[in-house]
């Protein structure tokens, strides 16, 4: 009953920062509650025992990227300034986009459902397997999405360098 409780309240506080990260008009603000979102994330990672994966998620998301996101305000924003709102269409196709990132996130959950009912119920998910798993190359398995993500991390570096010095 307590676990339920508190991940009613982690997921509340998820929820809540989320919205308000995205709806901020204030840079600074919204990488605040980015913030909160990242250490309520940890918070669930601990609730459900994996040790590992909450300390990396404190460690590398809450410490590492939140310091590049900041220094990448602080660079190519002036912080204090509220953010123009933007125009109706803008927004309507923002929306479009979210309806159809839903409708993907959707459908690839729906077709494997399967494949991750199968591996939850496998209860020797040993380090060994869930390595091999994130830092495989075959079906199933994560590289390639780790790789692209650590490139798109380097070029928002890159990118915020290349603001930087036009000042």
């Amino acid at each position: 009953m307590a676990q339920q409780v508190i991940f009613f309240i982690l997921a509340i506080i998820i929820a809540t920062f989320s919205i308000l990260a995205v709806t901020s008009k204030q840079i600074i603000r919204s990488a605040t509650y980015l913030l909160f979102v990242l250490l309520a994330t940890a918070g669930l990672y601990l609730l459900l025992g994996y040790n590992y994966l909450f300390a990396v998620q404190i460690a590398v998301y809450a410490g590492g990227v939140m310091v590049l996101f900041i220094f990448a305000i602080l660079l190519t924003n002036r912080p204090g300034e509220n953010i123009k709102t933007e125009l109706p269409v803008r927004r309507i196709a923002a929306g479009i986009t979210v309806i159809g990132g839903l409708a993907f996130c959707a459908h690839i959950i729906y077709w494997n459902i399967k494949r991750v009912g199968e591996l939850v119920s496998q209860a020797d998910i040993s380090p060994v397997k869930l390595g091999h798993t994130m830092l495989g190359t075959g079906k199933y398995e994560y590289l390639l999405p780790f790789e692209v993500i650590s490139i798109l991390l380097l070029a928002c570096i890159v990118g915020a360098i290349m603001i930087a010095r036009k000042r």
